[in-house]
């Protein structure tokens, strides 16, 4: 009889372990309004920029922009410290990174002397002429060949602002130290540009993910890596980060952001999955697109004109 009560005894004991285990997870915040529209948040044009600061010297700064009818957030980080501030990538243009450089001096006399090229797409490097000359700029190897092909398109035009090449490239790592403060600027993997860099800020457990998460924006794929994307994704939330910083989309508390970044994540492998499908029917992109079930996805910012580039960037690499 002893063997059989030992084992009722085992599974008792997991059943409570596992209890517990799930007792300790954070329940979902359900009070949250999931969205990018800023309407749909009460949130106006006069709200705007914002700045909110997620840890010690770490802000966040969203800035609207427009895509047609839509409004939404294009969001830059920056850290401030004692030996100067580092900002993690810029706005659009000009007149957006000269505000966001006003905001930062708002709160800080220290210099900007680190500027990261996350994202090397135009609305987040557009203004970058705005930063100091004496800056840093840094960016991988890609991003650099991006927009050094940018900068010297014969076809640019002549009143256009200058594109500023990065002189420092990191691929995988790199550890900076301002003011005691350690700053790693990470390579995870090619996801939504194929240069994406990420920052991140250990003793605030903070990351700012640049385009590599969109909250609550249709996964834009132009020039992305959809598969690879999602790795990126596993490898950010297998980190200690507590925030999750988006490039598009509202910033979020710390445990939001981690659930909205699972939720992105789920959004992408949704993406691959149906286009995946409407590829097996032998249906081209084009065509595909009035037959392609969204579900949730077809209300979230952007899906109208990102969901047939999406297609098509899954279609090329199926083939």
């Amino acid at each position: 009889m002893r063997a059989p009560v030992i084992a009722a005894c085992l599974v008792l004991a997991c059943l409570i372990v596992i209890g517990c285990e799930r007792a300790r997870e954070p329940a979902p915040v359900a009070d949250v309004v999931r969205t990018a529209d800023p309407t749909a948040r009460g949130l106006s044009e006069a709200d705007f920029p914002r700045v909110q600061q997620v840890g010690d010297g770490v802000y966040t700064y969203e800035a609207l922009r427009s895509a047609g009818d839509e409004r939404f957030t294009t969001v830059s980080m920056f850290v401030v410290t004692s030996e100067g501030v580092l900002v993690a990538d810029g706005q659009g243009n000009v007149e957006e990174t000269q505000r966001m450089i006003e905001a930062i001096a708002g709160i800080t006399n220290q210099p900007i002397t680190h500027v990261v090229v996350c994202s090397d797409h135009g609305d987040h490097t557009g203004g970058n002429s705005a930063f100091p000359e004496s800056a840093t700029f840094i960016s991988t190897t890609t991003s650099k060949a991006t927009l050094e092909a940018s900068a010297t398109n014969p076809n640019r035009q002549a009143d256009s602002p200058p594109v500023i090449v990065p002189e420092q490239t990191v691929d995988d790592r790199l550890t900076l130290t301002l003011g005691g403060k350690e700053i790693q600027i990470l390579f995870l993997g090619r996801a939504h540009t194929g240069g994406d860099l990420s920052v991140y800020v250990p003793a605030d457990r903070v990351l700012f993910m640049s385009e590599a998460f969109l909250n609550r924006v249709f996964p834009a794929m132009r020039s992305a890596y959809p598969s690879e994307w999602v790795q990126v994704i596993d490898r950010a939330l297998a980190m200690d980060v507590q925030t999750y910083v988006p490039g598009h989309g509202f910033v979020e508390t710390a445990q939001v952001s981690r659930e909205e970044l699972v939720r992105y994540k789920e959004a992408v492998e949704y993406v691959i999955a149906e286009a995946t499908r409407l590829h097996g029917l032998g249906l081209s992109a084009d065509s595909a697109v009035a037959q392609a079930n969204w579900g949730e996805l077809a209300g979230w910012r952007l899906a109208s004109s990102q969901a047939r580039i999406a297609l098509g960037r899954v279609h090329q690499q199926l083939n």
